[in-house]
């Protein structure tokens, strides 16, 4: 599974109250919880992602409490994946079930804000194609990206109980 787009960079210890405000959990609906995405942090962020975007951070993103809002507004914005030196263990979790694809990166410092990524789920590398620089990554497992193109842990169930996957 292989995802293209443009770095939208943020530091250290991003937590949910970061990516989605809780006045907002009012809602599941993806979609406008993507359209309040990071505004405490960057009120302008979800009107500059283009679908198929990446997220890059620095270590600890996703802290804070256990919501699964928090991925879904990403992925609700139009966010392919997050890239970051390392993630809250909930996020983990949380991610999978809505089908975010994340990957750690020791070297996301090197990575600029606007700089075009090409990720290789499968073969666990990412490209900076602005900077012609290539990291390797853990693969991300093949049931994992299956749940990725199910749409998350829910949709993968049903699909595996109608025979579809």
């Amino acid at each position: 599974m292989i995802i293209k787009g443009n770095v939208h960079k943020f530091g250290n210890d991003i937590n949910t109250d970061d990516i989605i405000a809780a006045k907002y959990l009012i809602t599941c609906d993806e979609k406008e919880l993507g359209s309040h995405c990071m505004e405490t942090i960057a009120p302008d962020f979800s009107r500059k992602v283009s679908r198929g975007d990446i997220i890059v951070a620095g270590k600890n993103f996703g802290c804070g409490s256990s919501r699964e809002h928090a991925p879904l507004a990403i992925k609700g914005c139009g966010i392919a994946a997050v890239v970051a030196k390392n993630f809250a263990g909930i996020f983990f979790r949380n991610a999978i079930n809505i089908g975010l694809p994340f990957l750690e990166l020791a070297d996301t410092d090197e990575i600029s804000d606007g700089d075009l990524l090409e990720i290789d789920l499968s073969a666990g590398l990412i490209k900076n194609i602005s900077k012609d620089k290539t990291y390797h990554t853990q693969v991300f497992p093949e049931f994992l990206q299956n749940i990725v193109q199910e749409g998350g842990l829910i949709n993968y169930v049903k699909g595996k109980k109608s025979g579809k996957v």
